[in-house]
């Protein structure tokens, strides 16, 4: 047998794998690594996060993505170099985490890559009756593998969409083995660029609503973006500091809200393709009021939290207890939270930390099951769950060698 197809198969009998889960989402702000130890598969899984990092973008490489990413059109050439590019720079990043950490690349199993997200195109979007859903993520695997000498895992989400779903959200996937529970149904929202939530179900409540995941709108992906216009020096809204200064406009609201994309059923998937500083224009034409920078942000942060509430409202069961456990840059914006509080006032909202993973690692940590998933797990089994969100294992694997 292939040396590194031995290496596999022994990866896959061990009782525990030390994993390196990578994330790079919309935001483009950097690369979080989570490195976990992960025992046993399927519902008999357990996770002990050891460390944590994101490794920051420089703005350059920012800007260079920035020029392909959620474009329908755009440098082929760029898109192809960047993807072994990004695959270099995040075995660079691996290494250089692992070098802080004091530990040798040579004692961890897997790697699991997300990949940089280009371009979402769920047909919901693109409307092209000849072509299904897509998806793109860059960052090539094969170079990972080589520069770090660990088998890599990557490009989960085409799995997905060749079994019928949309290639996202899959955090149902790793929420559902790690955080379902007997007793509490739990709602996990996730608020990055976009924001999604995964519905978990308790025992008895599974039967008439089954566990999905589904995006349900902006996040902070618009909020950024306006801020990295109209701010110079900021990335993002720190403490929603600007969006305190505002005032929101209703009118731009009721316009921002208006897509049909929010009575859509779930599950669903979106992204910065649709929910971009284009669509604040079209919104802003409709209206007739002088708006300055701050009451825009105020009103892209009351837009969020309203697609946030009303989502919850709408597809959650509302004659039964439930609880919500959030993550992602999102919960660092207090005035963000304060809004989905009072909007959800019967409903207990608490920090994903208070299930034992960081809402910061959260994704990286999903990356890793799914990784997990894919060498050593014999099938999730997911009965209990709607059309759409497909059983199957994902990934693709590069040996390193």
């Amino acid at each position: 047998m292939y040396e590194h197809i031995k290496k596999l198969n022994s990866i896959a009998e061990k009782d525990d794998r030390l994993i390196l889960g990578l994330m790079s989402g919309t935001s483009l702000d950097g690369l979080d690594i989570a490195l976990c130890r992960i025992k046993g598969s399927g519902r008999k899984t357990k996770v002990e996060v050891q460390h944590f990092i994101t490794m920051p973008y420089t703005s350059s490489f920012r800007n260079e993505v920035k020029k392909v990413f959620s474009k329908p059109e755009g440098s082929i050439e760029l898109l192809v170099l960047l993807h072994a590019h990004i695959g270099k720079m995040h075995g660079n990043m691996v290494l250089q985490a692992l070098d802080q950490w004091g530990i040798n690349p040579q004692i961890v199993d897997l790697i699991a890559s997300h990949g940089q997200t280009i371009y979402h195109a769920p047909k919901s979007l693109h409307m092209q009756d000849n072509y299904g859903n897509a998806t793109l993520q860059i960052g090539d695997g094969d170079h990972i593998a080589l520069g770090t000498g660990i088998v890599t895992v990557s490009d989960f989400r085409m799995k997905h969409i060749a079994a019928g779903g949309e290639g996202a959200p899959l955090a149902v996937y790793g929420d559902l083995l790690l955080f379902g529970d007997a007793h509490e149904n739990r709602v996990l929202l996730n608020i990055g660029g976009i924001a999604n939530f995964t519905w978990l179900p308790n025992e008895l409540t599974q039967a008439a609503h089954p566990c999905f995941s589904t995006d349900i709108g902006p996040g902070n992906t618009m909020m950024d973006s306006y801020v990295q216009m109209h701010k110079e020096g900021y990335s993002c809204d720190i403490d929603a500091t600007f969006a305190k200064q505002g005032k929101v406009s209703e009118a731009l609201l009721y316009h921002l809200c208006s897509h049909p994309f929010f009575q859509a059923d779930v599950p669903k998937t979106i992204g910065p393709e649709l929910f971009n500083m284009k669509y604040l224009e079209n919104a802003l034409k409709h209206i007739n009021e002088n708006l300055n920078h701050n009451d825009v942000i105020a009103s892209l942060n009351k837009f969020t939290a309203v697609g946030i509430i009303n989502a919850i409202k709408k597809f959650i069961p509302q004659n039964i207890d439930f609880s919500v456990y959030a993550s992602g840059g999102g919960v660092h914006n207090t005035l963000l939270m304060d809004e989905i509080c009072k909007g959800l006032p019967q409903v207990k909202v608490s920090n994903m930390s208070d299930l034992g993973v960081s809402g910061d690692a959260k994704e990286a940590v999903l990356f890793a099951i799914l990784a997990n998933e894919c060498i050593a797990g014999k099938g999730l089994s997911l009965q209990q769950s709607l059309p759409g969100v497909p059983d199957v294992s994902m990934g693709k694997i590069s040996l390193p060698g």
